[in-house]
């Protein structure tokens, strides 16, 4: 409300003046204490600001840190800073919001209130005086006696003086009244207003900043509707997950242990594990061990640097320990020191015996190249005796293996997808494969296929030969040959993993693009392997008087889809000691042998000959129905890779057996066709090297019986038992001994003689020592490379001298 007092009226001193006065100071007062009120009310918002603005900087540090911790996430880690940086610009908004209520507020009302509320309060105080005194004259003057003249002048020039003082002052104080009240309103106008306009400056700049910082909100809301749905999918797996784990039998909850010596990390195997302290209190602490780079290394914490317990594990062994207290112990002994482990189980120490003695073996057989990484995973092939001893030079690796399983037809690209250049191969398919193709036949298990580098591994020569064999072209004749008419897309290079992981386990896994033979196209197949068997049979004589006939030169091969392509590994030419093995050429470019190749020397001829083989020849009969197994078996003997691999394909056992034949298996045929390379490709295919016939003979028996020297140096190393014995309980060492096959003889004792070695060591112990391995390896090379050299009696005439 506005009061305006008049100055007219200010001279009367009337009562109305001096009412309006009152109210007018009343009216200062109140508007005082509201000032004040005021003043203190915006420094406690100013002040509750600056706290919020230090709380809103700590929050968007927070947003910054958990920026910066989801480093991995692109999607929150973007947002996430340009969120903060939004929320900063906000704050830097709201801090100059509060210096402008300081400036508005604050410090223009203070002002108001002191200088403009204190100069009307001194003239208030000055009004009050002097009216007091005017009124004192007033009384004084008219108490003057009439009697008394210097009295009445005295009171009468008192209060002129008095009432002249007044006019001045009751003017200028009227004056400052109306001042104030015309001040009052521009000044609290233009400190609200220049409030108010600081607030329209603040809410302007944060709509403008969130303006531009929305159609980043709408994409993140959009995308967020999607990880909504995702994250629903994969809580739904995640409990059938869950709920098929609670399903699982834990009766035998061991750790799973799986050695893998080309895992990406370089770690082959690792695990807890007690060790034994070396200290005299042999106090036993859980540390978390691990083989890589051919050593064995503990750590305790996982930033702690690892320490090693052994060097070099070329130069150590490791077995059980049980004459201990302690439960599945066992030690890793090197020339200088010995380690004592402990596992938490029977099944976790047996798997740890056995990747200490295959990551010895695969120390020695790194021994040339120590930077290079094997490149297959402990198989079930691999015999007892092919675990340990150090790569022959002649044994072919790198570049080499590489060149020459490349120059097979079809091999220069991936099998499944066409990628060119590979550098992996699958060893029981036979094919070439690409690295993102190698890893996906890994992931179907051994059973399916079996990868190993082209580059990086030593290859002995029938896994050579093998590849050689079949190749690329061979196999999708076999597992595409319904690829085009189903409709199939093949992969591309390129294409992404899942889909070409799908295809793969489509071709093998299923064998959806396979075509079934019908029943005569089986009958056929059958019969036109059985006379070529007979055929093959014919070029070779079992009796030894008669010589043996020369080496050919060429024999005819062809594809799957009409004559089959023969193993060109050993092409068995019988002799006074049975039957040999030597390289035969073929016209198929699979050959890796020299067509040119002369013929060895004859060797002089023993005055003693061996008797006959008492092997009964393999006879065809009409069977009671033809099947994929007895495909096998007549392939296996024709020495027909392809055929057999086809087999294979349209769900041959290979450890089939034909009750019509004495229940021999294709590994049997196999020893019978005479060619190393069908006995290596069933023996990677899981094929039982120890299955027996009705006379109790297993494929080493009747290696021994036919004087297939290699064959029986390739049952040795995968396992076979050499104490078995036939109905007549002959062991392959006796028949060996009456038929004076002195190279069969000095194998199955040498192998005796390691067996009874590693018995004495344990039943863990390493296989074998360095000289037993290159005795072996002599052979492997000699009966695949050069196997005149083990036929003994080429030609029939004197002796020489």
């Amino acid at each position: 409300m506005k009061i305006t007092v008049d100055f007219e009226e200010c001279l009367k001193d009337s009562p109305r003046f001096r009412a309006t006065i009152e109210e007018v100071e009343g009216d200062v007062c109140e508007l005082e204490s509201k000032l004040d009120k005021l003043v203190k009310l915006c420094i406690g918002m100013i002040d509750a600001g600056k706290a919020y603005n230090a709380a809103n900087k700590q929050f968007v540090n927070g947003i910054r840190e958990l920026a910066q911790q989801s480093t991995k996430d692109e999607v929150i880690e973007s947002s996430l800073t340009k969120f903060a940086e939004s929320l900063q610009e906000m704050i830097n908004y709201h801090t100059i919001l509060f210096d402008q209520a300081q400036r508005s507020i604050k410090t223009q009302l203070q002002s108001f209130v002191k200088d403009d509320l204190r100069k009307f309060k001194d003239a208030k105080k000055q009004f009050d005086k002097v009216s007091e005194e005017k009124e004192a004259a007033l009384i004084k003057n008219a108490q003057a006696p009439r009697n008394k003249q210097h009295e009445v002048e005295e009171a009468t020039n008192i209060l002129s003086a008095t009432r002249k003082c007044f006019r001045h002052i009751v003017l200028d104080y009227v004056l400052q009244i109306n001042v104030l009240q015309s001040k009052r309103r521009s000044e609290i106008l233009k400190s609200m207003l220049s409030f108010m306009y600081a607030h329209l400056t603040f809410f302007h700049q944060g709509y403008d900043l969130f303006s531009e910082l929305q159609p980043l909100m709408k994409q993140l809301g959009g995308q967020l509707d999607q990880l909504v749905v995702d994250a629903a999918k994969e809580k739904r797996v995640m409990e059938q997950k869950h709920s098929t784990i609670q399903q699982k039998d834990f009766s035998n909850d061991d750790t799973k242990l799986e050695y893998n010596v080309d895992a990406d990390n370089g770690i082959a195997m690792e695990g807890y594990l007690f060790k034994r302290a070396s200290n005299a209190f042999k106090t036993w602490n859980r540390r978390w061990f691990s083989i890589q780079n051919n050593q064995l290394v503990y750590q305790k914490k996982f930033k702690d640097n690892p320490t090693v317990v052994v060097e070099d594990l070329r130069l150590c062994t490791v077995k059980h320990c049980e004459d201990i207290e302690r439960r599945f112990c066992f030690e890793v002994v090197s020339p200088t020191k010995s380690c004592m482990m402990q596992a938490d189980s029977e099944k976790l120490r047996q798997a740890w015996i056995k990747a200490v003695q295959n990551s010895i073996a695969t120390a020695f057989r790194d021994k040339g190249d120590d930077s290079e990484k094997l490149d297959r995973k402990s198989s079930t092939s691999t015999g007892s005796l092919d675990s340990g001893g150090e790569p022959k030079e002649r044994s072919l690796k790198g570049e080499s293996a590489l060149q020459k399983v490349l120059a097979i037809p079809g091999n220069a690209c991936c099998c499944d997808c066409g990628q060119p250049d590979p550098r992996w191969a699958s060893i029981n398919l036979g094919i070439t494969l690409c690295i993102q193709c190698s890893g996906i036949h890994r992931s179907l298990g051994v059973h399916f296929s079996k990868v190993r580098s082209l580059t990086l591994d030593t290859w002995e020569p029938e896994l050579l030969k093998l590849m050689c064999e079949l190749g690329n072209r061979v196999i999708n004749q076999i597992y595409e040959a319904r690829q085009e008419e189903l409709g199939a897309r093949k992969p591309q290079p390129g294409d992404p993993r899942h889909e070409v992981e799908a295809y793969i386990k489509a071709k093998y896994v299923d064998r959806r693009f396979v075509r079934r033979p019908s029943d005569e196209e089986l009958r056929n197949k059958v019969m036109s392997l059985s006379k070529q068997e007979k055929r093959l049979s014919s070029s070779s004589d079992h009796l030894p008087p008669r010589p043996p006939p020369p080496t050919p030169k060429l024999r005819p091969g062809s594809n799957t889809s009409g004559q089959s392509v023969k193993s060109a590994d050993s092409g068995i030419q019988n002799s006074a000691d049975g039957s040999r093995e030597m390289l035969a050429n073929t016209l198929s470019s699979n050959s890796l042998a020299d067509a040119d190749a002369a013929e060895s020397p004859p060797m002089p001829m023993p005055s003693t000959l061996p008797p006959p083989s008492p092997c009964k020849e393999a006879v065809f009969y009409e069977p009671r129905e033809y099947s994929p197994g007895l495909q096998l078996y007549w392939a296996s003997c024709a020495r027909s890779l392809p055929d057999m691999a086809e087999a294979l394909a349209h769900g041959a056992e290979v450890n089939w057996v034909n009750t019509d034949e004495e229940k021999r298996t294709p590994l049997i045929m196999a020893v019978h066709g005479g060619s190393m390379v069908t006995c290596e490709f069933l023996l990677q295919n899981a094929a039982n090297v120890n299955q027996l016939d009705t006379q109790g003979r297993g494929p080493l028996h009747h290696a021994t019986m036919l004087g297939h020297t290699g064959q029986v140096c390739l049952f040795l190393k995968r396992g076979a038992n050499q104490n078995a014995t036939d109905i007549d309980a002959k062991t392959p060492l006796t028949i060996a001994v009456e038929a004076a096959n002195a190279d069969i003889v000095t194998l199955l004792r040498l192998a005796k003689m390691n067996e009874e070695m590693r018995e004495a060591e344990g039943p863990y112990s390493q296989s074998g020592d360095e000289t037993y391995q290159d005795i072996f390896q002599d052979f492997t090379e000699m009966a695949s490379s050069d196997p005149d050299k083990l036929n003994r009696y080429q030609q029939y005439g004197p002796q020489r001298p």
